[in-house]
């Protein structure tokens, strides 16, 4: 697994955002037991304090639930992971509009690009 971390920002935060979306995605399933703060650390090359605050986030956020005895597992809540999977794409679908907004796109020639753009790559994907 690629971390892919900058100094743009704190490492933590983009810790936990990675491990968000891996949870989301399905990378960790639900109620699977969760990788230790020592593997992470040691896959992300960062600090184990650093990787252990991304992991009391992401418990905080109740992705991730920890007990004594088992080590860590993913949750198994289904309308919580629905929900953050729901708020993850719509900042990023606000984030896009306020990008093409700001290259003079309304909201119709935006609409049409993306109806070309897909109508595109079905294609594309047809011919492998």
């Amino acid at each position: 697994m690629e971390w892919n971390l900058d100094d743009s920002r704190p490492i933590w935060p983009q810790i936990k955002d990675k491990l968000t979306r891996e949870i989301i995605a399905g990378t960790y399933p639900m109620e699977s037991q969760f990788p230790t703060v020592r593997e992470l650390a040691q896959e992300a090359k960062v600090n184990r304090n650093t990787m252990q605050r991304a992991l009391a986030e992401l418990e905080n956020d109740g992705l991730v639930i920890t007990n004594r005895t088992a080590g860590r597992t993913v949750t198994g809540d289904r309308e919580l992971i629905g929900s953050i999977k729901e708020s993850i794409a719509r900042d990023s679908i606000s984030g896009f509009l306020k990008e093409m907004e700001m290259l003079g796109y309304g909201i119709n020639d935006i609409v049409e690009m993306m109806r070309e753009t897909a109508s595109d790559q079905a294609k594309g994907g047809a011919d492998k």
